[in-house]
């Protein structure tokens, strides 16, 4: 009695006050009021435990209640709490190097918050090293349908989902879209390879039609993860790469999902031969312990704001934009994915997963099981032959029952009409093979129930 007191007294509390993110309000379902996590688990104030299976918002990537990382940023608090990045720290310097070291060195660093400040400060950045060449007509950003960049205006202009920007427009100016590569919805008869380099031609054909000379960068997830798990081929990548460089186009890959071994590398760029211009960090860059966020950009185009020149320089601050404290943490979280080897760790769970689910594929609803490291996505839809996604109600219902048996699982919500019909899986790096077990139960069970 005390317990269900003590609910409905932090239930009511809660609506009283919060205005939750990107949710309906509902009085029949209340959000979970979260007070435990521990590994990837994660614990409700009713006593409940469940199975987080999307590691909050694809971001607790080295699982809940490591101590070590509440101990650097405490360690980092007490000496100094607080630097403008105006000037410097020592975490700030060797978060930097270490940054470097992955990303195979040639990169200076900008610290920000989240990802969405981190793909403002690509942008702008994008902009004004144009202007500073002579390019002053370089200012259109070209990105793809589906893909989500942030939901701060230049970010969410940038994004690819009709849903995130609707009652929000007009948006920023400059912003370009073209379709993604999504190889479940191919052409019959043409192979992967070859509708992914068409689909990367598209991308060719925009910045010839709208005049090259007006286009000054690409930007693009390796994996568009939160709008369906769209997977590329390698060749895809590589040719968006080349058609940049063909044209004068600087290459911006948003890492802040696929970063930190969440596709089973270091970056999710680093499954093709590319050597992005500019790269945009976030989530698991901290495990989202603390808020920190990070645009590398070539040595070589920082160059141009070293002119000396009035107003040459970069005229953007952040108030908390590499605070110590995350900085710190961010290095400890680096040190403990490396020694617990989690990148080759969520390659191997993530092929565990696909392997274990692969008798779902068989079921009547189910169009598709993809997956990438520990990135996977579980295409519904109402019919195999015509793949028309399936409804919201069927999509809810799986996600409903897998919260009844302990796992929470994602979708692909509020991204475009008619297609949110993808069941989203992104557990932590660190889960243990029981944990996989688990997911792999749950959703099998889950699966038979509503699909045979």
């Amino acid at each position: 009695m005390e317990t269900v007191k003590k609910m409905q007294s932090l239930t009511e509390r809660d609506r009283q006050n919060i205005w939750h993110h990107i949710s309906p309000y509902s009085e029949k379902n209340p959000p979970m009021i979260m007070e435990e996590g521990k590994g990837s688990w994660i614990t409700d104030s009713d006593g409940n435990r469940y199975l987080d299976g999307m590691s909050g918002l694809w971001c607790v990537n080295v699982g809940y209640g490591r101590e070590e990382l509440a101990q650097a940023a405490y360690d980092q608090i007490k000496k100094m709490a607080y630097v403008p990045m105006t000037q410097s720290h020592l975490p700030a310097i060797e978060l930097a190097e270490k940054l470097n070291e992955m990303l195979g060195g040639d990169y200076m660093i900008f610290y920000s918050n989240s990802g969405s400040d981190a793909n403002e400060v690509a942008f702008k950045m994008a902009r004004q090293y144009h202007q500073q060449n002579g390019d002053a007509n370089r200012y259109k950003v070209i990105s793809r349908y589906r893909a989500y960049h942030g939901s701060s205006m230049g970010a969410l202009s940038a994004t690819g989902q009709a849903l995130r920007k609707y009652k929000y427009e007009p948006l920023s100016s400059g912003f370009l879209h073209v379709a993604p590569p999504d190889n479940y919805r191919k052409p019959e008869g043409m192979s992967v390879r070859e509708y992914n380099i068409q689909k990367a031609r598209e991308i060719e054909d925009t910045i010839i039609w709208e005049q090259k000379e007006t286009i000054a960068a690409v930007i693009m997830e390796p994996v568009i993860t939160g709008g369906g798990i769209l997977i590329p081929d390698p060749i895809y990548v590589e040719k968006v790469q080349e058609i940049c460089h063909k044209h004068g186009v600087l290459l911006i890959i948003d890492e802040v999902i696929c970063g930190f071994g969440r596709t089973g590398q270091a970056f999710g760029h680093q499954h093709s031969n590319v050597k992005p211009d500019i790269i945009t960090m976030a989530k698991g860059l901290t495990s989202a312990y603390l808020p920190l966020s990070v645009t590398a950009v070539r040595k070589d185009i920082y160059e141009t704001f070293k002119s000396g020149e009035e107003n040459s320089h970069f005229r953007h601050v952040n108030t908390f934009g590499g605070n110590p404290a995350a900085c710190a943490l961010a290095l400890k979280n680096i040190e403990i994915m490396e020694k617990e080897n989690l990148y080759d760790r969520s390659e191997e769970l993530g092929n565990k997963l696909l392997q274990g689910l692969d008798e779902i594929r068989s079921y009547d609803y189910v169009g598709d099981l993809r997956g990438l490291g520990l990135i996977v996505g579980i295409e519904m839809v109402e019919d195999k032959e015509t793949k028309v996604p399936a409804s919201k109600e069927r999509v809810g219902k799986i996600i409903a029952d897998c919260k009844d048996n302990g796992l929470i699982v994602g979708k692909n919500g509020d991204t475009v009409a008619g297609y949110t019909n993808i069941i989203t899986l992104s557990p932590p790096l660190s889960s243990t093979d029981d944990d996989i077990d688990f997911m792999i139960a749950v959703l099998r069970k889950v699966f038979k129930e509503n699909m045979a």
